[in-house]
């Protein structure tokens, strides 16, 4: 028999990105000294809890779909979080890169709005390809921190982020009810025809 406070380590690491987000906004504020070893060691720590919190919740057999949409929203936060402190440190990477960026925001804030619209709750759909970019995501803020710059993992990111946007928003227009973890197109379009689909028990579902 577990011990009943594991039911809130997950819940715990969600939250946890919220505190982690904050901290590197201050350190980039306060100018502090080594700043991107403790920013991408802080930022590596929020992308571990981001992976086990799903894993953990499911081996407890306690993932639901309040805690998956407030993964999905702390989520949100946090990498804006970070995005901000980054903006703090580089801004002329966010100048010479404003456009792609205004253009990913729109496609990222377009999943959430269709979502609303649709359905009146935020997407949660944890898909593979928004796994995917999440590295491309994670790798490019690293190499921004070093350098205050990225070409390569930014271009990726920029590409891979538009891909699975549409994607995203190709899933909530094919279910007909509001749905978490899905991790494909594929797998939407069989839930629409009323079909079990099979999901990654470490990764999805």
């Amino acid at each position: 028999m577990r011990p009943p406070f594991m039911k809130n380590i997950p819940i715990a690491l969600i939250y946890s990105r919220l505190l982690i987000g904050f901290i590197i906004i201050l350190l980039s504020i306060f100018h502090t000294t080594y700043y991107s070893f403790l920013a991408i060691t802080l930022l590596s720590i929020g992308l571990l809890t981001d992976v086990f919190d799903g894993i953990i919740a499911r081996r407890l057999n306690i993932s639901s779909e309040k805690l998956r949409r407030l993964d999905s929203s702390i989520d949100q936060v946090f990498f804006i979080s970070v995005a901000i402190a980054t903006y703090i440190q580089c801004p002329d990477f966010f100048k010479t890169n404003l456009v792609k960026l205004i253009v990913l925001g729109a496609f990222e804030a377009s999943t959430y709005a269709v979502s609303y619209l649709k359905f009146k709750k935020e997407i949660a759909t944890h898909s593979i390809g928004a796994k995917i970019w999440t590295l491309t995501i994670f790798a490019s803020l690293v190499e921004i921190m070093v350098h205050c710059e990225s070409v390569v993992f930014f271009e990726l990111c920029f590409w891979i982020g538009l891909v699975t946007r549409s994607e995203i928003l190709a899933i909530v227009f094919t279910l007909r009810q509001w749905t978490n973890d899905v991790p494909t197109i594929y797998h939407a379009a069989k839930l629409r025809q009323g079909k079990e689909i099979k999901r990654n028990k470490l990764f999805n579902g």
